[in-house]
């Protein structure tokens, strides 16, 4: 720092002196000698002139500590979007996860409350515990959640249902079926009788290629009764029959059967024959109910 220039400057004071009357008598001023400093300052730094090196310098920097902040904001955007991402993720994963215990429990449940026939299924509170059930899922069936008819048999309506392949007579025909725990069929409405019209189209190989039903009038002439001795109220006949045709035997036509390959108007495929002739048959019984075989593997 640059020493402080001293300078020196004359302060004079006047004294003044009262006389008895009080009238101000005039002396000679007293000269003081008072020392001030001053001190040299440098004059104050000028700006740098614009587009010096200076200022190009403060401007590079500037712009480079901008890139860096915005850089820093991306990659702060990218992390909490690559974070959510993964939250996302493991969340979606352990709903599957929980989804599938739900699943394999309901499973266990089922095998327990059927009754299965293994010893290998665990109980319900294994189940809760392991969430690993060895008891699968049995087969989907088609009408329902277990087989309600037995191989050979077809579901329908809550009947089950089994068109023969050997031919016979009338009462050769009912008999088998009474020995399967069934009888001849007994066609109860429009709709049953649309599904075994469609049935027997697809199975005849043949116009006679014909099915025996449960219908016949041998306890009395034209008194047509199925076999659970309830009389006929719906009436799919041909036209023109029953005929009773005693051409072939003298006894008449006292059985019913039904087919036409070609289809029928009206569903009108019912004709009566000789209960001798041989036919395949239509047996009926009753859905199985109550029972529910669950087999583990």
């Amino acid at each position: 720092m640059p020493e402080a220039e001293v300078l020196y400057s004359d302060v004079k004071f006047t004294r003044g002196n009262r006389g008895v009357s009080g009238e101000a008598v005039s002396s000679s001023p007293d000269i003081i000698y008072s020392e001030v400093k001053l001190s040299k300052t440098q004059p104050a730094t000028a700006e740098p002139p614009e587009g010096s090196q200076q200022v190009k310098s403060l401007s590079r920097r500037s712009k480079v500590t901008w890139e860096r902040v915005g850089l820093l904001v991306l990659g702060a955007l990218l992390a909490a979007a690559v974070a959510a991402l993964g939250v996302t993720v493991s969340e979606n994963l352990r709903n599957k996860e929980e989804l599938k215990k739900q699943e394999e429990l309901r499973k266990t449940e089922a095998c327990s409350m059927q009754q299965p026939t293994c010893p290998t299924c665990p109980t319900v509170t294994q189940a809760r515990s392991m969430q690993q059930p060895t008891c699968p899922q049995p087969p989907e069936v088609k009408d329902g959640p277990c087989d309600r008819c037995k191989a050979g048999w077809e579901h329908h309506g809550g009947k089950c249902y089994h068109f023969s392949i050997s031919k016979s007579s009338w009462s050769q025909s009912r008999a088998e079926c009474r020995a399967e725990g069934g009888d001849l069929v007994k066609i109860d409405n429009r709709w049953e009788q649309r599904f075994l019209d469609g049935r027997v189209r697809n199975l005849m190989n043949e116009d006679e290629d014909k099915f025996w039903i449960g219908l016949t009038d041998s306890a009395a002439e034209g008194r047509w009764m199925w076999v659970d001795n309830t009389p006929l109220t719906e009436r799919f006949w041909l036209i023109g029959e029953p005929d009773n045709w005693r051409g072939k035997t003298p006894e008449g036509e006292n059985c019913v059967r039904m087919g036409e390959k070609g289809g029928a108007p009206d569903l009108k495929n019912w004709n009566d024959a000789s209960c001798s002739d041989p036919h395949r048959s239509i047996c009926e019984k009753a859905e199985v109910t109550g029972q529910i075989k669950y087999v583990c593997t």
